[in-house]
Formats: C-alpha cells, sequence, structure tokens
C-alpha cells in the first residue's frame, strides 16, 4: 500500500511502507483521488484507493490533532 503525500505536476508524490517515497504519473492512478487517500495495487497493475484504510487513517489523524488541544 501507498499513500498519496502530495501532487506535483503531472505526478502524485507518494509514501511507501517503508517510508520511502516514490512519483507516479497522474494518468496512471483512479480518477478522483486526493492527498491523503490510500491506495492498493491492483493484480492486473495499476491502483484503487482502498476507502477503509483511507478512513481509518483519516479518524487515526483527527483523533491525534484533537488530543493537542486538550
Amino acid at each position: 500500500m501507498i499513500i498519496i503525500d502530495r501532487f506535483e505536476g503531472e505526478y502524485a508524490v507518494c509514501e511507501e511502507e517503508s517510508g520511502g517515497f516514490t512519483k507516479i504519473p497522474k494518468v496512471f492512478l483512479p480518477g478522483g483521488c486526493r492527498e491523503g487517500d490510500c491506495l492498493a495495487p491492483l493484480p492486473g497493475g495499476g491502483w484503487q484507493v482502498d476507502r477503509a484504510a483511507t478512513a481509518r487513517r483519516r479518524q487515526q489523524a483527527r483523533e491525534l490533532l484533537g488530543n493537542l488541544y486538550r
């Protein structure tokens, strides 16, 4: 799984599970991708948004941010 960190021109800069970063051309990503989306590889090549993983990560981020303001 990789996570979209940001977009730079025609590329998505994605964080790998190892902590490294890789650039993927936007044309190889599913439409409607956003920063923070988790992407899972498809068996035949390409990527799909893992909506469950994305929701979990966003919830964790909200909880961490909420804890900073308590």
